[in-house]
């Protein structure tokens, strides 16, 4: 008898066939009527669970009786109780890597429109504003030649700085729990403690996972390092940045500019940081392009096959629960 595997969030026709050459799939349908109630009705004939976007621990999965994997289509895992996960026995599994190079580029994109005020102007330009040549209350900073200071030198991080060196000639701050001898070499990057990295760069971009470590990371005491002139970029998580306090800071210029991706509440339909000019608010969208969601989507299948049919996932998270 096949095994059944139940969809936690959207997925796509291609990932619900693939799934199919092997198991019973369920995927709830906002046109069956509650997504929440055919979820919960479903999940105690799942052994496997695949998605993104929900909670998932103790309350959620109690009536998970059959559950041996839950594969998610994401690198970070703060949306999971990793410590019931262990304590059941359920494998965890998740998409590192193929999202590396589309996250740098959308972390660039936020740095560069932060840095010449892209969607500022833009908005400002179709408003009917330009009536004559910009002055300098509308310029920007320039990127090329300033200082870029990386809190968490992972696999991402390492992709920006690369952007960053070779591309624009950027010298290259970081900080984070290991010295990445590699990267000095190659693009004399130097390490910083994180009190100094925030007060030389020019720019400060989070690419650090959320842990209690990292919660609330970059505070009012952070951010009154930093230059006047600086701008912070977040590509992590939303929680690892004090939202209250950033909003301040940029209320106030005690920081130039920020560029966003994630917040503490998502998604955020209504904030401060949306009545300002100084910052760019984006909706999550770090792996959000086709190429890459669709080789997350194939590593997620991969991992809960692998499981289910009794081979170690590729990726798996809780080691310790492994047979």
């Amino acid at each position: 008898m096949k095994k059944t595997v139940l969809a936690f969030s959207r997925i796509t026709p291609q990932v619900v066939e693939r799934l199919q050459q092997h198991f019973e799939v369920i995927v709830p349908n906002p046109a069956n009527g509650d997504i929440n109630a055919q979820f919960n009705e479903a999940l105690p004939h799942a052994h496997g669970l695949i998605g993104v976007g929900r909670k998932l621990g103790r309350e959620q999965l109690q009536g998970a009786a059959n559950l041996q994997v839950v594969s998610s289509i994401s690198v970070g895992y703060d949306n999971y109780d990793l410590a019931y996960f262990n304590e059941r026995g359920i494998m965890l599994t998740n998409t590192p890597d193929v999202l590396t190079e589309s996250t740098a580029d959308l972390a660039f994109a936020l740095l560069m429109s932060s840095a010449r005020r892209v969607a500022e102007l833009d908005a400002w330009t179709k408003a009917g504003q330009w009536q004559a040549t910009v002055g300098p209350q509308l310029f920007g900073s320039d990127v090329h030649g300033k200082t870029l200071g990386i809190v968490g030198m992972g696999n991402i991080g390492a992709a920006i700085a690369r952007r960053a060196r070779l591309g624009f000639n950027m010298p290259i701050l970081y900080s984070g729990n290991s010295r990445k001898t590699e990267l000095e070499n190659q693009l004399g990057a130097q390490f910083r403690e994180l009190d100094q990295l925030l007060a030389e760069a020019d720019f400060v971009c989070l690419v650090v996972p959320l842990s209690e470590k990292t919660r609330h990371l970059i505070g009012q005491r952070e951010l009154a390092l930093m230059k006047p002139s600086a701008i912070l970029i977040n590509i992590s998580r939303g929680p690892v940045v004090d939202e209250p306090a950033l909003i301040e800071a940029l209320q106030n210029n005690r920081i130039r500019g920020a560029g966003l991706d994630v917040y503490e509440k998502e998604p955020l339909a209504e904030s401060p940081l949306f009545q300002l000019k100084n910052a760019v608010t984006l909706p999550h969208i770090g792996s959000a392009t086709h190429e890459t969601r669709t080789a997350m989507a194939d590593l997620a299948v991969d991992n809960l096959r692998s499981a289910l049919l009794g081979e170690r996932p590729q990726n798996l998270v809780n080691p310790q629960v492994w047979k």
